[in-house]
């Protein structure tokens, strides 16, 4: 977490805030409520005494699964909802991206919203007239700026909303799932200039299911589960407990069992030890391109097939690859009171650097299902140096590389023209 001044106070500060919700079967119920003063409804709590604080210059991600919370949570913090119980200090200008389309008017031109957006988040008449040009710019959209935006694409209103957000000059910028739509490039610029915003002081509250990009990103991590705070910590231990939540594992252990160190599951089928080797035997140092075997070996009290899987991640707790038995259309067979050993073998194709190693046990082509066992970095691992040609970036790729003349490349098209190759 980076550093607070002493005399700073926090952006952000949610005191035992909670948000409850009346839900009706019909659009009738409502109606008859109304007339007859009976309650027809029945009342979801979104939200149960939440608590945290955002500092100067601090990244949190919000994480959870689908009706969780998180939507509400920073409809609140934003204003577009009200609390029933609990506080929310806000100091200084707070900017939100929420979902595709709040506060834009179908009907305007996009140059109309991007003024009339503005103005709702707090920017000046002079701001929006200085800024307007960049904004346009950095949404990409000036040859439709002036076309009415329901013309638009979800893609380009996320676009437009990103570009008004980030460009109020906020001290604290509010996003959620919106950057999930629109194409790649422009999603890994939306993350360029949020880790631009981040770095230069600004503070970040993001929900995102993407575990990699929340790791990446923020400092530490929220996990919100029926409406509480499961879990307030940092961002790995945050995953942790998030998995733990869709895989449908009760994460409260017995203190010093191995869920401390994250491994759970039902454990009726378990790993009982992981051994990385190469051509010279077990090891823990390997160089770029070593052909590894990476074995488990488990234990079952009872005849089952399950699927067996890895995960490898780098220094920064991004999954750089994956696969399981499922996955690799492979059965994996254990019997009652019998050691089964599993062995997957590969070439470790990555950059040199620190990397962990999970396992897992479960019976489907995901944990999610019926997880028997996981075992997060179960082993670690470092890649120091080359045994392949240097590459850049985090994975190697076998690439052929040629290069001819323009005549004898076309001479090449005309013979496959005229033999039909």
């Amino acid at each position: 977490m980076k550093p607070m001044p002493h005399d700073a106070q926090p952006v952000l500060e949610v005191e035992r805030l909670s948000k409850r919700f009346k839900i009706y079967n019909t659009s009738k119920d409502r109606l008859v409520e109304g007339l007859l003063k009976r309650p027809r409804h029945r009342v979801h709590t979104a939200l149960d005494d939440i608590s945290f604080r955002l500092g100067r210059g601090e990244a949190i991600g919000v994480l959870g699964q689908n009706g969780a919370g998180k939507s509400t949570l920073l409809k609140l913090v934003s204003g577009v909802l009200l609390p029933d119980r609990g506080t929310i200090a806000r100091r200084g200008r707070i900017t939100a991206l929420l979902e595709l389309g709040t506060g834009f008017d179908g009907r305007l031109s996009g140059r109309e919203n991007v003024a009339i957006n503005a103005r709702m988040i707090g920017m000046t008449n002079a701001e929006i007239r200085e800024r307007f040009d960049a904004i346009v710019e950095f949404s990409e959209l000036a040859e439709f700026i002036d076309a009415p935006l329901r013309t638009y694409s979800s893609g380009m209103v996320m676009r437009l909303g990103f570009a008004v957000a980030i460009h109020a000059d906020p001290v604290c910028f509010i996003v959620d799932e919106a950057l999930s739509v629109g194409d790649a490039r422009f999603q890994q610029k939306c993350l360029k200039r949020i880790r631009e915003f981040r770095d230069g002081g600004g503070s970040i509250l993001y929900v995102s299911h993407d575990i990699n990009s929340v790791k990446l990103l923020c400092d530490r991590a929220i996990v919100l589960a029926h409406g509480k705070v499961a879990y307030d910590g940092a961002p790995d231990e945050a995953a942790q407990v998030y998995y733990r939540l869709i895989a449908g594992v009760d994460r409260d252990q017995p203190s010093g069992s191995e869920s401390d160190n994250g491994s759970y599951g039902t454990q009726l089928t378990r790993i009982a030890g992981v051994t990385l080797s190469n051509r010279f035997g077990p090891a823990t140092r390997f160089a770029s391109g070593d052909e590894i075997a990476i074995e488990i070996d488990c234990e079952s009290e009872r005849d089952v097939d399950l699927s067996v899987g890895i995960l490898i991640r780098d220094r920064f707790g991004q999954d750089v690859f994956g696969t399981n038995t499922a996955l690799l259309d492979e059965t994996a067979r254990f019997e009652s009171g019998r050691t089964t050993r599993c062995r997957f073998t590969l070439p470790l194709n990555f950059a040199p650097g620190k990397y962990t190693l999970t396992v897992a046990l479960h019976s489907d082509d995901t944990h999610v299902h019926d997880c028997q066992h996981w075992w997060d970095a179960a082993a670690s691992f470092e890649i120091a140096g080359f045994g392949i040609e240097p590459f850049s970036g985090l994975c190697y790729v076998p690439v052929a590389f040629e290069q001819r003349t323009n005549e004898s490349f076309e001479s090449t098209q005309e013979h496959h023209v005229k033999t039909g190759t």
